[in-house]
């Protein structure tokens, strides 16, 4: 448990991580095909699809559904659609995964300075964070757009870093994703890799994370947190 000894502050993905989000990110993506008068996709696909941003989890739709490589055009046209769907689906069906408010509350009252640092359009980010009543947990939040660079890129965790002055032994990654375990190996920071979100059907414990959770909760564990976990 060395690795996470000096953590000071945790940056958390969201989709996949914090939030199944899949349900609504999926009714998005078939009523943009539908309007297009293109073949429709299924949840079970959409799930195998996110993890890059909003464009890329529409190229992969469109390349299904027209069984072709797309173009930047034909993306470009139908990002508007999409990102309008979507924020009519925001939170339909989406749920918070068992575990995460408690373990959420929990750090803020052991003293840790808490981030989200997500793929997700920054537009949906913080909107989706108010819906589910998690939003004041986290002093930053960043978005796939908010720098110029996203995950797998270091950047937003270097970000951090800099931002509330914290040495790399004293952030860690919490995400689903080999994306996020890529971005904290690239920042030179601990991360925790968990079992349940959306990983292109990959075993995330091959991408080398510090830690690797099948439950949410089991990160109170690794933090040190356990007699405050069962004490509530």
């Amino acid at each position: 448990m060395n690795t996470f000894s000096q953590i000071k502050a945790v940056a958390f993905d969201l989709d996949g991580t914090l939030i199944d989000s899949v349900p609504d990110l999926a009714a998005a993506t078939r009523a943009t095909l539908e309007e297009l008068a293109l073949p429709l996709c299924s949840d079970e696909q959409v799930r195998s699809w996110v993890g890059n941003g909003a464009e890329m989890l529409m190229r992969r739709a469109l390349s299904f559904a027209l069984n072709t490589a797309v173009t930047e055009e034909q993306l470009q046209a139908c990002m508007p659609k999409f990102m309008h769907f979507y924020g009519l689906n925001l939170q339909q069906h989406s749920q918070l995964y068992p575990g995460v408010e408690s373990v959420l509350e929990q750090l803020q009252q052991a003293g840790y300075r808490m981030a989200i640092v997500t793929n997700k359009p920054y537009e949906f980010t913080l909107p989706l964070l108010k819906a589910f009543n998690i939003d004041a947990y986290f002093s930053m939040v960043l978005g796939g757009d908010s720098l110029s660079k996203m995950k797998p890129d270091p950047l937003p965790l270097q970000h951090i870093l800099h931002e509330w002055r914290l040495e790399t032994e004293q952030l860690l990654m919490v995400g689903d994703s080999k994306n996020d375990i890529l971005a904290a190996k690239s920042a030179k920071v601990a991360s925790v890799g968990l079992t349940y979100g959306y990983n292109y059907g990959e075993d995330i414990g091959l991408s080398g994370p510090d830690a690797v959770c099948e439950q949410f909760s089991e990160i109170t564990a690794l933090l040190k947190l356990r007699d405050k976990a069962t004490e509530q």
